[in-house]
Parts: C-alpha cells; sequence; structure tokens
C-alpha cells in the first residue's frame, strides 16, 4: 500500500483533479490511501472569512465565494447532481449557522472549525469525481481518524488512539482506494483541529505510519526538492536523493517543500518519501532515505523575509542570565511565537523571528513588563547548507549583517539592505 498526497496547487481546478485522476489510474495496481490538501487558495481565502468575521466586516460574500468557487468546479465534472452537491449544500450550510450563532468565540477556535471545511470540500469532489469515470474509492474523515487535543491551529496527535482508529478504518474498507484529508484532526468533545499549516504532509506522514505503508509521494508543482526557491535563486538544482536527517535539517530552517513533522514518523519506519512533480510524473523527483551519501554533494539556500530581531536585555543592566533566559523562552512560548535564531552575549539576549503581527505586538508588550527590548523589522533570513565562503560572500554583498552563525555545515545571516533602515 503507498500513500498519495496531493497539495492544493495540484487540484486548484477541475482541470487539476482530471490530472489527479491521471496519476491515480497510472498506479491503480496497488492499493492507494489518498491524502489531499484545500483546493488551490481556499485556506487563504478561509482565513480571510476569520478574519472579517473578527473584523465584523463582510464575512459572509466572502464565505459565499469560497462555496460559489467549488460549486462551479463541481459542476464542471459532474453535469448531473449528486452525493457530493448536496454534501456542499450542507458544509455550506454548518458554515453559515457556526459563524452566526458564535459571535464571541476564540480566534484559534473559529479558524480551526472554518478553516478546516477546506479539506472536507476538495475530497468530497475528488472522490465524487474518481467515482464517476470508473476508480471506486471510499470516502474516509480525516477528522475521525487524526485524534488530537484540542491545541487550535497547531494540535497534538494521540498517537495510540490515531493507531487504533486508521487501522481500524483500513480493514473495514470496501474499496481499493481511499481518499481522506490533509491538515485536519478531531479534538475532544468532537470539535475540528488542524495541524498548523502546510500540515498535509504531516497528515500523509501519520497515516503512512499507522498503516506500514511501502512509501508516501508527495505531488508538487515543483520537480522535487530544489536546492534553493526559484523565487530568489536562479539556476535552482533539483537534490534527487537526500537523507531523512537532510530533509529535517532543511525544513527546521525554513524549505517549504516538505512540512517540518512529516520526515520523522517517516524515519522511524524506514519508509521511503518521494517528492514528485504533477506537471511531469514521468520524471524521477526526489527520492528521501537512510541514505547520507549524497547530502553535501549540492548545497541549499534557504532565504525567508520579513524578519524582526529582537534584542533584550535586563533593566538594571545586570547580566543575562539562566534564570532570565528560561523566562524568555517561557514567554516566547505563551505566545506561540517560533524561534529562527538566538544569540546571546553577557548582557543581552538576541532572537530572530517571523513578522506574525498577530502575535509579535502582544509579546513585545509582555517582553516589556520585565525587560528593556528593542528590534530591527524588514529584516532578511538567509540559511546555506553545506556552504563555501566565496558563494556566501556573494550573497552577502550590499547587506548589512546584524547577524551571524556558522556551524561545520550550516551558515545563517540575518541582513538588511542598507545601514539607513
Amino acid at each position: 500500500m503507498n500513500v498519495f498526497k496531493f497539495g492544493g496547487s495540484s487540484v486548484k481546478d477541475a482541470q487539476g483533479i482530471r490530472n489527479l485522476h491521471s496519476i491515480v489510474s497510472q498506479n491503480s495496481d496497488s492499493e492507494l490511501f489518498i491524502v489531499v490538501s484545500a483546493m488551490g487558495k481556499t485556506t487563504n481565502a478561509l482565513e480571510q472569512v476569520v478574519q472579517s468575521f473578527v473584523d465584523k466586516t463582510d464575512w459572509k460574500k466572502a464565505l459565499d465565494d469560497v462555496f460559489n468557487h467549488h460549486e462551479d468546479v463541481l459542476n464542471e465534472l459532474l453535469q448531473t447532481e449528486g452525493d457530493a452537491h448536496s454534501a456542499i449544500a450542507k458544509i455550506k450550510a454548518y458554515a453559515f449557522a457556526f459563524l452566526e450563532a458564535d459571535t464571541d468565540a476564540d480566534y484559534d477556535f473559529l479558524y480551526d472549525q472554518i478553516v478546516s471545511l477546506g479539506e472536507i470540500l476538495s475530497t468530497k469532489i475528488i472522490a465524487a469525481y474518481l467515482d464517476s469515470v470508473g476508480i471506486k474509492n471510499d470516502w474516509i474523515d480525516a477528522r475521525k481518524l487524526i485524534h488530537t487535543d484540542n491545541n487550535y491551529r497547531a494540535a497534538n496527535v494521540d498517537w495510540e488512539l490515531t493507531q487504533q482508529r486508521i487501522t481500524s478504518a483500513w480493514e473495514w474498507k470496501k474499496k481499493p482506494i481511499v481518499i481522506s484529508q490533509g491538515f485536519i484532526g478531531g479534538g475532544d468533545h468532537n470539535r475540528m483541529t488542524t495541524l498548523g499549516r502546510e500540515g498535509s504532509d504531516f497528515s500523509a506522514a501519520i497515516f503512512a505510519y499507522c498503516l506500514n505503508a511501502e512509501s508516501v509521494c508527495i505531488w508538487k508543482d515543483v520537480d522535487g526538492v530544489l536546492n534553493a526557491d526559484p523565487k530568489y535563486f536562479n539556476n535552482a538544482e533539483l537534490l534527487p536523493n537526500i537523507s531523512y536527517r537532510e530533509a529535517v535539517e532543511l525544513s527546521y530552517y525554513g524549505a517549504s517543500v516538505i512540512h517540518p513533522k512529516t520526515i520523522k514518523p517517516l524515519e522511524n519506519k524506514e519508509i521511503p518519501l518521494l517528492v514528485k512533480s504533477f506537471l511531469h510524473p514521468e520524471n524521477e523527483g526526489t527520492l528521501i532515505n537512510t541514505n547520507t551519501s549524497e547530502d553535501s554533494k549540492i548545497a541549499s539556500y534557504i532565504f525567508k523575509e520579513n524578519q524582526v530581531l529582537i534584542s533584550i536585555s535586563a533593566k538594571d543592566f545586570s547580566f543575562i542570565v539562566e534564570e532570565h533566559i528560561s523566562d524568555i523562552f517561557q514567554r516566547f512560548a505563551k505566545h506561540r511565537m517560533k524561534i529562527n535564531t538566538m544569540q546571546n552575549s553577557a548582557i543581552s539576549f538576541s532572537v530572530s523571528v517571523d513578522a506574525d503581527r498577530s502575535k509579535l505586538d502582544d509579546l513585545i508588550l509582555d517582553l516589556q513588563s520585565n525587560y528593556e527590548v528593542r528590534y530591527n523589522e524588514g529584516l532578511e533570513l538567509l540559511t546555506i547548507r553545506h556552504f563555501n565562503e566565496k558563494i556566501a560572500n556573494e550573497l552577502a554583498t550590499g547587506k548589512e549583517i546584524l547577524l551571524q552563525q556558522k556551524t561545520r555545515h550550516t551558515l545563517r545571516m540575518l541582513m538588511r539592505s542598507s545601514k539607513t533602515t
């Protein structure tokens, strides 16, 4: 049995879903567990619905637009109305009723109850279309399989209960192909939860781990794992084979192709991970497995914009000691801010974070209650794996380096374009 995961860009419209059918039909000689993300930019659109609801602006039109798009895609794929049309209508009625009733709910709770619907919509459409073209399948609700706590927007998996539920569902399935959702799970009291943005890759790994899959294949709009984002670097190269460890390092530093939580469950059972292009499925793509011999042959470049460097010092100018650092970490955890880099001197502790305004302002206010806080915005973080000094110097030309860290394999530079910023 193999797990296939299709991202939002691969199923963004009717043609994308037809292409999914082509790939699945070419691999129908084995049992498949297919994990699907929300279509195209649906997650972004549903996030905007939640934000509009919180801001008390016109959220109803934004929500209508989401459902209208899905209905248009479904009508293009299926000429006659059926169960999928009824399912979309029911989901739409639920979404409107939920938001009209829960006017004072917590933002993260609202987020998960609404944004999680994108995956339900996409899989209902795909399951119906595949069935109509002769690929019989079982649609299974991931909210009833992946059990989590109620840590909304970043739910933690209850692996023991999840294992039981997934194993049972697979044993009772009737068709050789199963369609389910990425990104979402089910918490206590039948609440919907999400695993974090881009969590569909993680979902695929969870299913593969629990079912002892032969392999996982993630279908992307790129040829595989590239050594750099083509948006920032010319002549990006394909990494044909990297190890689990290298993939974890790249994802930790911010490479966008693989979700950071995806690799570990697969490594634990040595389940190979393939990253392939849904536009060119005949190409080899990238293989991620136990082989480490290829890791250092090609340097990788990871570029993150919109960084903030926060420098924290004691108000009485005393040294920053372990008690201070422990307290600072607790505050970052409370505000759920991920630290990208950190560095300390005798009297200050400096970290860089993503400029997430919904969390950053509250974090800085919290820190200012006990510390002197200075920060620089609009920065860029460049991480180079398996670097050489010549290329590093070229990439830093014309930049002011505010923070630099170097190990045997990795160079990280926090920079801004000019000293006048």
